[in-house]
C-alpha cells in the first residue's frame, strides 16, 4: 500500500512538472514573435495619416483616399528574406473579389529595408493587375510600420500582418493584427465591417 501511495505521489509530481514545463514553453513561444508586441491604433481612434509612394512614383496619402471613400488597408510582410506565401494568398483573394470592394479604396503596404525594396515589390507584384481603386505602396525603412506600431522586430520579420477599415472621417472601424503569418482577415470579414 505504501509503495502504491509513493508511486501515485511520484506520478502526480511528474505530471505537475510536465504541465509547468509545457506552459513555460508555450509562454516562450508566445513571447518570441518580436521584441515588442504590436500596438496598432485601436478601433474608434483616428487613423494616423501617411504618405507612401506607389510603384509609379506617385504619393498615396490616407487623407486623400478617405476623401473619396472608406479605405481598406492590408499591411503585408514585405521582404523578410523571401516573398511571403500568406501575403500572396491574401492579396490574391482581395484581387479575385474586387467586385465586392469596388466602392472603397484598397491600400496594400509592402514594408522593408529601403535597399532593394522596389525590386522585391516588383517581384511580389509580378503580373498581378490592380484595379484603379487598389494602391500597392512601399514602406521603405518601416516609416509607416513604426508609426502604426506594427514593426515585427525579429530575425526574418518586418511587420505584423494587419488589416484595417478606415471610414471617411478617418476613423478606424475595423482592425485585425496577427502575431503569426496566417489567420488574416478575409474579404467577407472586411466587407461586413464597411461603413
Amino acid at each position: 500500500m505504501q509503495n502504491r501511495r509513493s508511486m501515485i505521489g511520484l506520478f502526480a509530481m511528474l505530471s505537475i512538472a510536465t504541465l509547468t514545463s509545457t506552459a513555460q514553453a508555450q509562454g516562450r513561444r508566445q513571447a518570441a514573435p518580436g521584441k515588442e508586441p504590436p500596438h496598432p491604433p485601436k478601433v474608434g481612434q483616428e487613423a494616423p495619416d501617411f504618405e507612401l509612394m506607389n510603384q509609379e512614383g506617385e504619393i498615396v496619402s490616407l487623407k486623400a483616399l478617405t476623401e473619396k471613400s472608406p479605405v481598406v488597408m492590408l499591411v503585408l510582410r514585405g521582404w523578410p528574406g523571401k516573398q511571403c506565401p500568406m501575403c500572396s494568398r491574401q492579396v490574391g483573394e482581395f484581387l479575385s473579389k474586387k467586385a465586392a470592394l469596388k466602392d472603397v479604396q484598397v491600400v496594400m503596404i509592402y514594408p522593408g529595408p529601403a535597399e532593394l525594396l522596389e525590386m522585391h515589390a516588383k517581384e511580389f507584384q509580378g503580373n498581378k493587375s490592380f484595379p484603379s481603386n487598389y494602391h500597392f505602396v512601399l514602406d521603405p525603412d518601416y516609416k509607416f510600420t513604426n508609426a502604426w506600431g506594427l514593426r515585427w522586430d525579429a530575425p526574418r520579420e518586418t511587420a505584423y500582418p494587419s488589416t484595417f477599415v478606415v471610414d471617411q472621417n478617418q476613423k478606424i472601424v475595423f482592425g485585425k493584427t496577427v502575431i503569426s503569418h496566417g489567420d488574416r482577415a478575409d474579404v467577407a470579414t472586411v466587407v461586413a465591417k464597411l461603413p
